[in-house]
Formats: C-alpha cells, sequence, structure tokens
C-alpha cells in the first residue's frame, strides 16, 4: 500500500522511534516540526511570510539536558530515504548555528530504510534502526572526547610481537580514514585473541569506544576469551559474570556466542547501535550463512578474525567485511610465523606409520567367530 509522508510518519516512522524508546507524544524527547531559524535570503529586508527564512525538521530527538541530540528526515515510502540526505544535513548545520553546543546526528528515513549520518566523521549508513536516547548521549561523548589514534600508545604486554602492533595499526589508521569494516587474517597460534584486547584497550584509551561485542561459535572459546579480557583488562565491566544469566546493559565487555546473541535478539529490542566494536571470532563461511543477519544488525565498527588460509576464505566473507580483490586487512600467515627468527610457531612433520593390521590383514585366523 501507497503511504504519503503523514502516514507513513504516523504508521511507521513513529513505531520505529517508538521501539528504540523515544516516546513521539513527549516534547521533552521528540520535537515534530522543528523550528529552525535560518536568516532571511540575501537582498530581502524582510520576511514576505511567516515561513520566510525558517526551516521545520521533521523530528529532531532531544537529550535529556534539553539540547537537540539528531534530527530526522522523513520521506513517503515510495520515495529513496537518501533524498532526504542534504535536508538532514542543513537542518543539522542549522540547528548548531541556532542553538550553539554540539553538531545533531543526522538521520533519514522512508520508514522502510534507515540512514545515520555522524557528520564530519563518518560517511552515511545504513542502519536497522533508530538509536535510543542513551546510545546517542554516549556516542555523542565519544565525539568529544576522541583522541588521534596515530598517537595512542599500544600495550605491548598484551600484545608486543611486531605483527601483532602491526595489525593494530593498520586498523587504527584506517579507523581514522572512516573505514569500519576489518578483516585479521592470523595463523592459529599466533595471538589473535591478544592482538584484539590490545586494540580494545588502545580504542578505549583513545575515545573512540565504550562497549565491544566479542562473538564466538562455542562455549569453550567464549570461556577462553572471558579468562583473556580478565587477565589483560581486569577493571572493565565484562559480560557475563560466572553463572550470570541475565543480559546487563552497564557492561563494556560483552563475550557470547553467535546463537545466545540471537536468541537474545529474539527476545527483546536490541539497540543496533548498542555497541561501539562488534569483534567476530572465527569469521568464516559456516558463520556468515547462519548468523549474517546478527552479524549485519549491529551497527558498531566490525572487526572479523579468522585463521583461515587467504586463498580459501569465501568471497562473502571478503564482502562483510568490504575487503576489495579478496585482500583482508592484515594477514600473518603460518609460514611467516615459523619462519621468523626466532620462529614462534614450530613446523610440523607428517608421520607415516603402518598397524599390524594394515601390515598382515585379516584372515578367519585372527578374527573371531562372533565379529566374523
Amino acid at each position: 500500500m501507497a503511504r504519503n509522508e503523514k502516514q507513513t510518519r504516523k504508521q511507521i516512522i513513529d513505531r520505529r522511534l517508538a521501539e528504540a524508546g523515544w516516546d513521539v507524544a513527549n516534547a521533552a524527547q521528540v520535537v515534530e516540526e522543528f523550528d529552525i531559524e535560518v536568516g532571511l535570503p540575501d537582498g530581502v529586508a524582510e520576511p514576505r511570510t511567516k515561513y520566510d527564512g525558517r526551516q521545520f525538521s521533521d523530528y529532531v530527538l532531544m537529550g535529556k539536558d534539553g539540547k537537540p541530540l539528531a534530527v530526522v528526515e522523513a520521506k513517503k515510502t515510495s520515495v529513496d530515504a537518501r533524498v532526504g540526505e542534504e535536508q538532514a544535513k542543513q537542518y543539522a548545520y542549522n540547528i548548531q548555528k541556532q542553538y550553539g553546543g554540539e553538531l545533531p546526528f543526522c538521520f533519514y528515513t522512508n520508514g522502510l530504510d534507515i540512514y545515520f549520518w555522524d557528520l564530519g566523521n563518518y560517511p552515511p549508513r545504513k542502519v536497522y534502526g533508530f538509536p535510543t536516547r542513551l546510545d546517542l548521549e554516549r556516542l555523542q561523548v565519544l565525539r568529544r572526547r576522541r583522541n588521534p589514534l596515530s598517537q595512542e600508545l599500544i600495550n605491548v604486554d598484551i600484545a608486543g610481537r611486531p605483527y601483532q602492533i602491526e595489525a593494530i595499526r593498520t586498523v587504527m589508521e584506517s579507523m581514522e580514514r572512516q573505514r569500519r569494516r576489518f578483516l585479521l587474517v592470523m595463523a592459529t597460534g599466533t595471538g589473535k585473541t591478544r592482538t584484539t584486547i590490545a586494540l580494545v584497550d588502545a580504542l578505549m584509551r583513545a575515545g573512540w569506544i565504550e562497549k565491544t561485542l566479542f562473538l564466538v561459535d562455542r562455549i569453550a572459546l567464549r570461556n577462553q576469551a572471558l579468562d583473556a579480557f580478565k587477565e589483560h583488562l581486569p577493571s572493565e565491566p565484562r559480560w557475563p559474570k560466572e553463572k550470570e544469566k541475565a543480559f546487563y546493559k552497564d557492561r563494556r565487555i560483552y563475550v557470547t556466542t553467535y546463537p545466545t546473541m540471537a536468541n537474545l535478539l529474539e527476545r527483546q529490542y536490541f539497540s543496533p547501535h548498542f555497541f561501539d566494536l562488534v569483534v567476530t571470532d572465527e569469521s568464516h563461511r559456516s558463520i556468515y550463512n547462519v548468523y549474517k543477519d546478527v552479524l549485519e544488525y549491529f551497527d558498531g565498527v566490525k572487526l572479523g578474525l579468522t585463521a583461515t588460509p587467504t586463498d580459501v576464505i569465501d568471497h562473502n566473507t571478503f564482502k562483510l567485511f568490504e575487503c576489495q580483490d579478496g585482500i583482508p586487512s592484515f594477514a600473518y600467515t603460518y609460514d611467516e610465523a615459523v619462519n621468523n627468527i626466532p620462529p614462534y610457531l614450530t613446523d610440523f612433520e607428517v608421520l607415516k606409520i603402518q598397524t599390524k593390521f594394515q601390515q598382515e590383514g585379516i584372515n578367519q585366523r585372527t578374527i573371531s567367530l562372533e565379529d566374523q
């Protein structure tokens, strides 16, 4: 059914804002038709109508301090949401000019598609839903406190090998160039988890992230990762703690399995903007095929980890992490680890062993009547 803009707002956009905890009827949270003064055009001495020199943002999401956090530009369902991109941008800059303070975030939507634009930091991107007020306030604080990653020191007590430092620097330098998806290919035993923890530590200290999700494919790996985070970042609140069943939103490090996160998403509304960094351990075809929706749902920076050699990684994995031409963001191979001086890994030898069964075979004299 084709909807006009008013119907789109009332029937779809209002509902999607409500899912994220916004009360559209409460002007302390959401202001519709937000009045923005933009001044009169050059050569015009006084307004010809009451609308001259004014703009009206479809929605403005307000912070607890009563200041605008974000603008939302609405279009009807039959119109591409991206048509509202420039309007949302103008509204954000004009609101900042009128009220001072921080630049509001931009959203534009036709009810079906939602785009998020953190002006000056990242290009516009499609997202699965609106953020909560807490999400926006956290993102605003991160934007305010963010320090250059090129100046941030890496804790070499966590990950001090040259290739680990190179992997971390590769990600941080690319983040400063506004990239948001990365794939690290590191041979088994070369410290993918430690490298990730050192990266999380650096990004937290630099003010780029606050909440991290670390996804694994089985319980044993979850427990190992939790122990590693506890050892290297003992002061950071983690979820889950031992024997903890309920989900708590006040932690900073979350380690869980893909099925558990999929179940959480089914049981309750989970803001797509809740995590600033999403790490997927063992990012390979089987994970992509089954849990693609979980990986795509969250808007945070994506970091994929795998020990699978580059030449056998599935095309969809490269696509998910926006790696062009089948080239990962960083790779450290088994051969490099073995051939390093001193070696980080020990090469293996294939031993050929024959059993008595293989040598002599089977006959009626060597097998019991029951087995015969």
